[in-house]
């Protein structure tokens, strides 16, 4: 990583906005002149955290060429690249703000509405985190993500035992010092967003969602259906394990037992005090994965987190 630059930013800026950059040189000035004039006209103290993850075309030399204009941002660049996960781990890390904001500077969010979740924060409390919640699906491989998404939303919400409208969105603020203790848990690509919305659901931390607009994606689009699909599955699972694995294990657990159980009657019935052997397997299998669910449990309950 290079050193930063934009020294002129206030030193305890209220919100930090981080901003994952790559290839993004068509519009990625046109994106922070946008997110910098609705701060600028909000009133709230600020810095814009533009991270260059290794752009392959001129994404890092037009943020540097634009800084003198844009005197509260501050630019990082990666010497290889990390993921949007990763920028948004370091960024949130390093925010100088009470308040961290993320988005995306492919003009996909409407930026200029980040007062508005600053503001619901600010107000309220008992809230720890404002999603964006959109209202359309304009991304890429749209007739493949909007079933996908619903099936791995409806996951997540059976998982965290509440309603989650948008669980992936790329445009929430949260409190810096509530989300500290799990942005280590933040994976490297897409579905960190994904897993900080669980951290907050799973431990009792209030979540707002605002509706949004979603636009269709300037540049060409870096999500993989069939991959970061099956990573965001892979990462609501690990999220709900890591803070809840009753939820994950004892369902199964309890209908293997169940199965196992009506099977050995109907054994005893039938062959008269004879199991046969899947019943047998059946039943175990459940004993075991309900001894694991707890033993996963009282890990869980005894971590000092």
């Amino acid at each position: 990583m290079s050193p930063e630059s934009g020294s002129a930013v206030e030193a305890t800026p209220y919100v930090t906005i981080v901003l994952p950059c790559y290839n993004e040189q068509d519009h990625v000035i046109d994106e922070v002149e946008r997110i910098c004039a609705a701060m600028d006209a909000s009133g709230y103290s600020y810095e814009l955290l533009a991270v260059d993850d290794c752009s392959k075309d001129e994404t890092l030399a037009r943020l540097h060429e634009a800084a003198p204009r844009f005197p509260n941002m501050r630019i990082k660049a990666f010497h290889r690249n990390g993921g949007s996960g990763t920028v948004r781990r370091i960024g949130s890390q390093e925010a100088r703000g009470e308040i961290v904001v993320w988005t995306d500077a492919d003009m996909t969010y409407p930026n200029e509405r980040i007062p508005e979740l600053v503001q619901i924060l600010e107000k309220d409390q008992t809230v720890d985190q404002v999603v964006g919640a959109r209202t359309s699906e304009e991304g890429s491989h749209k007739l493949l993500r909007v079933p996908a998404k619903w099936v791995i939303r409806k996951v997540a919400e059976r998982l965290a035992g509440q309603k989650i409208p948008d669980l992936n969105s790329g445009l929430r603020a949260f409190r810096k010092s509530v989300a500290k203790p799990y942005l280590r848990l933040l994976p490297p690509g897409f579905s960190c967003v994904t897993t900080i919305t669980l951290a907050f659901l799973s431990n009792q931390h209030d979540v707002y969602y605002l509706p949004i607009d979603y636009a269709k994606r300037a540049g060409k689009s870096k999500f993989s259906f069939f991959s970061d699909a099956y990573r965001y599955i892979l990462q609501v699972l690990r999220m709900i394990m890591y803070f809840n694995p009753l939820k994950v294990l004892m369902p199964p657990a309890l209908w293997l037992v169940a199965i196992g159980g009506v099977k050995g009657v109907y054994d005893v019935v039938r062959y008269g005090f004879y199991l046969t052997s899947n019943t047998i397997v059946i039943f175990l299998s459940g004993m075991l994965i309900g001894s694991v669910a707890l033993l996963a449990d009282l890990i869980v309950r005894s971590r000092g987190e």
